[in-house]
């Protein structure tokens, strides 16, 4: 059986700077403008692309780490530095950063010792958020009339 390999998200305005992302699975998520021009304070479409990068990766370490011990705390905090030069606008310095916590138990140093290879293996081969990042993929636009 081969896998499906197409991924897609349809997204639409719902209101002024306001926006639904719908996968094909019936999954929902709303986003919009910054909190700085007086909207709430969901996520922006920056703020969703580097939860992609954590919640990839997230995974990815969790799957490798968890079977071993469950974590009393597992974070991934992602950050990077948005600018606006010749290049267009973009992030630069991206930065992701794993706080994960074993209590003593069984697995616990198991899962202590695969945790720095798991985030090198999500980073290097795994999160097909932050490869496609890193590899350079091109994106093209077009636009349908309705």
């Amino acid at each position: 059986m081969s896998e499906q390999t197409e991924r897609s998200v349809v997204v639409e305005r719902t209101g002024g700077g306001r926006f639904v992302a719908t996968n094909a699975r019936g999954g929902s998520i709303s986003f919009g403008t910054s909190p700085e021009s007086g909207q709430d304070s969901g996520f922006t479409p920056v703020e969703l692309f580097l939860a992609a990068i954590g919640g990839c990766t997230a995974v990815d370490v969790d799957i490798a780490t968890a079977r071993h011990a469950e974590p009393a705390r597992f974070s991934v905090t992602v950050r990077g530095d948005k600018v606006s030069d010749d290049l267009g606008n973009r992030l630069t310095n991206l930065e992701v950063a794993f706080t994960v916590d074993f209590p003593d138990g069984e697995g616990a140093e198991r899962a202590r010792a695969i945790l720095p290879r798991a985030v090198k293996a999500s980073h290097d081969r795994l999160c097909t958020v932050s490869r496609t990042v890193e590899t350079g993929t091109p994106v093209t636009t077009t636009v349908t009339e309705a």
